[in-house]
């Protein structure tokens, strides 16, 4: 693949580097009361536009074809939204004693409380050959419930910005998330043939929405002189969060391989990405509700803008050899079975 090939391919990657290069450059353009005016671009229009792109692009008849394997689908999302954050924030207290920048580690648990994916792990799960419908049905049924249940753990483990009463944020999370993403799925039911026949690009557009938001996010870091984030803690959390990464896929594989799981190798598979990737899509709009106005933003966002490409670039390198495993153990199972 040509080096132009590559860069069309990770261009959301490579606009991250840029947005951030463009905000350290000139940070004045998006501060709130700039002329990109991001209290109202961002916080309403751009988080708004996000899901109500999610609503009108999510094929929710794909979905019931999952809907019954309850066993799998509990496991994922207890894993996710109720293991992943609490096992962090008791690694964190251990963390907390090292100089390590104080609001990266608090960014470490805003990774934990984040839903999974609607995207890279049903992609890595097709790539596999795993259970895709699983994929599918928990990416999108743990992107409902994150909506409602990430800022409780956010405020649970962390608290808010003292300036946003808790009934603002839920009112803000309503009208700017649930509201468009209903919406979303109305307007789908009226032009789902045109949809299907013209295939938008729904990534595509929301990927640039949120460019928008991370560029102004770190403008509002860049326009503090206060904060200072030492390379020391930024190598840290970059090991940190493939070291988690990895020992989560290994223990989810552990989990849903055990004689009496239950579970097929395909849904293992599945079981692996769903559990352990976090959405960048939901949760960086997430964050900046939940902590709106807080002069550390950016640098609590920053774990979850590390981990995105990691646990793409991590769940890629592993594609062959799970599926080389999957493979064996589906040959091994054929094998096995009486001969009729």
């Amino acid at each position: 693949m040509g080096l132009l090939d590559r860069m069309r391919k990770e261009w959301f990657m490579l606009g991250i580097v840029l947005v951030i290069a463009g905000a350290k450059l000139k940070p004045s353009v998006g501060v709130n009361g700039g002329p990109l005016k991001p209290e109202i671009t961002v916080t309403y229009i751009a988080v708004a536009t996000i899901f109500f792109n999610s609503g009108l692009s999510l094929k929710t008849e794909e979905l019931t074809s999952a809907l019954m394997h309850l066993k799998l689908h509990l496991f994922v999302q207890i894993f996710t939204l109720a293991f992943f954050p609490a096992t962090i924030w008791l690694f964190l207290q251990f963390l907390s004693i090292t100089p390590i920048n104080e609001w990266l580690l608090k960014g470490l648990q805003t990774v934990g409380c984040m839903p999974p994916p609607v995207s890279s792990a049903v992609i890595l799960t097709k790539a596999v050959g795993g259970n895709e419908a699983a994929a599918i049905f928990n990416s999108a049924f743990g992107s409902f419930l994150g909506i409602i249940i990430t800022p409780l753990l956010l405020l649970l483990f962390l608290g808010s910005s003292s300036s946003v009463p808790f009934s603002s944020i839920f009112s803000q999370l309503f009208m700017t998330v649930v509201v468009p993403l209903i919406i979303g799925q109305i307007v789908r039911r009226y032009i789902k043939d045109w949809l299907e026949r013209k295939k938008p690009p729904f990534g595509a557009v929301s990927s640039s929405v949120l460019l928008m938001i991370i560029y102004t996010t770190f403008c509002d870091t860049f326009s503090n002189p206060n904060i200072d984030l030492d390379k020391f803690s930024l190598i840290v959390i970059v090991f940190i969060i493939f070291s988690i990464q990895l020992s989560f896929m290994i223990l989810t594989f552990i989990f849903s391989t055990r004689n009496n799981s239950g579970f097929t190798p395909a849904d293992t598979v599945a079981i692996i990405f769903c559990s352990t990737h976090k959405s960048l899509t939901l949760g960086i709009p997430m964050l900046k509700i939940v902590f709106a106005g807080h002069e550390h933003l950016s640098l609590i966002s920053v774990p979850l803008l590390i981990y995105h490409p990691a646990q793409i670039l991590l769940g890629s390198v592993l594609v062959p050899t799970i599926k080389s495993w999957m493979v064996s153990r589906q040959k091994g199972v054929k094998l096995t079975r009486p001969m009729v």
